[in-house]
């Protein structure tokens, strides 16, 4: 008897690196993603699970409660993992009432109708939903910025800094209510700054390699120095695939790589692998790089400690960012070919 288990936003560029990974190793599985299509979302991510019989696409927004109730009475859903998000700050700055909505209410609908489908009561879940679990995967923006030491851990305070990140603080407080409220088991993600294949145009990685093979200016905010840990988006996967499986209710797990780099050594090891793979006539990418006007409230440092989440529950990331970058830029050139 196949297991239906709903996740979101399964489209967006971790949701569907997530999906195939999860499809392949749980046979028992039966995945229904509900993702919305915006810009983020791109059915051609999907393409090798598309004609699976334990898969199905339905186009939808989590804040449609009626929706959303409906999926769950027609799948009988048993676990929803919960990727769909508003996520990129620079359009939380020129657009912010979106990702309030989704970010929070969104969340919030989906954690009500799983409580209503799955719940008698506070604390007393029906008998044949005592395994149902619901999965929030979040940021480790929610920390706020850090200074030249330290790391985020699952107890550092929230103090977001953008609308983006202020919106998944919000709603990974409604997650933990639920489960002190109403004793729902939910378990909490907080990822560092995920890269690889499927990720969308916008963001940095990709941006860099395909302004680089159009010989454009490579634009990098500020100084270049604002440092991120990086993690490979196969370990992601491969962290909240063991958290879901085997987290403690109501527990938050940090998710990162290890892997602090700013963005000038970003910039600069991606062309170093174009001028390999790619080379120019004439010089090295390295020329197109361009200093560009810093954003607001552009946060310093981020660095995770996923200890938690390696000893309690033995992850451990298979890749470094050398190693990594090399699988993503190569796939980023058969894309941009």
């Amino acid at each position: 008897m196949l297991k239906s288990i709903l996740v979101t936003g399964g489209a967006g560029f971790i949701g569907s690196n997530f999906v195939p990974y999860f499809l392949e190793k749980y046979k028992d599985y039966k995945i229904i993603n509900m993702d919305k299509l915006t810009y983020a979302g791109d059915l051609k991510n999907l393409e090798e699970v598309a004609d699976s019989d334990r898969y199905e696409l339905i186009e939808g927004d989590i804040c449609n409660r009626g929706f959303v109730a409906a999926i769950f009475e027609k799948y009988d859903i048993r676990g929803v993992i919960h990727f769909a998000a508003e996520s990129h700050v620079d359009n939380s700055i020129s657009g912010p009432e979106a990702f309030v909505v989704t970010n929070v209410n969104g969340t919030f609908t989906l954690l009500d109708v799983a409580r209503k489908y799955w719940m008698e009561s506070p604390f007393q879940y029906k008998e044949a939903y005592k395994d149902c679990r619901f999965h929030h995967i979040s940021t480790d923006e929610v920390y706020g910025t850090l200074g030249k030491e330290g790391l985020f851990t699952e107890t550092t305070p929230y103090a977001p800094n953008s609308p983006y990140s202020a919106s998944k603080a919000s709603s990974d407080m409604i997650v933990r209510s639920y489960y002190h409220t109403y004793g729902m088991d939910v378990v909490t993600t907080n990822c560092s700054n995920n890269y690889g294949p499927k990720q969308h145009d916008e963001k940095l990685i990709p941006t860099i390699i395909r302004k680089a093979i159009s010989k454009e200016s490579i634009p990098i905010y500020g100084d270049g120095l604002n440092i991120r840990d990086w993690l490979y988006v196969l370990d992601h996967c491969k962290g909240i695939d063991l958290v879901y499986h085997t987290g403690k209710t109501g527990e938050t797990y940090n998710i990162g790589g290890r892997n602090e780099k700013n963005n000038l050594y970003i910039v600069n090891a991606i062309c170093e692998l174009l001028d390999e793979k790619k080379p120019l006539a004439n010089g090295s990418y390295k020329q197109f790089i361009t200093f560009v006007k810093d954003r607001p409230g552009h946060d310093r440092r981020y660095a995770i400690d996923a200890t938690k989440l390696e000893t309690k529950l033995g992850w451990k990331a298979d890749e470094n960012f050398e190693s990594g970058i090399v699988k993503t830029v190569e796939w980023y050139l058969t894309k941009y070919a």
